[in-house]
């Protein structure tokens, strides 16, 4: 799961979305749901790459799709969808935030 949340703070990032300034506003995203397939085995000293995506954006949660790859080798060791809820300070769902949604509609 460390891995998929890193890759997913990196993807946001990229599009100029900042997890922590979201959260100092008082929204945080939570994984609400996670779908795991476990492919093929990795070994220690594996350099692993992962890829994310966003699959589905919904009105308080966004669905991220993710892979998880060998460095340099063909073939998907792990699979992955994880569910991300939008939360306010109360824990409540509130919708995702307008500037958001907008910055993952300029990229």
């Amino acid at each position: 799961f460390r891995y998929f949340e890193r890759a997913r703070t990196e993807y946001l990032a990229e599009e100029g979305i900042s997890i922590r300034d979201y959260m100092e506003k008082g929204i945080l995203f939570v994984v609400v749901r996670a779908e795991i397939i476990y492919e093929s085995p990795g070994r220690y000293g594996d350099i692993l790459v992962v890829n994310s995506e966003i699959e589905k954006i919904r009105r308080v949660s966004l669905d991220f799709r993710h892979t998880v790859l060998r460095k340099g080798e063909p073939g998907v060791l792990v699979r992955a969808k994880i569910r991300l809820a939008c939360l306010n300070r109360e824990g409540k769902l509130t919708p995702l935030p307008k500037n958001f949604l907008e910055k993952l509609k300029e990229q």
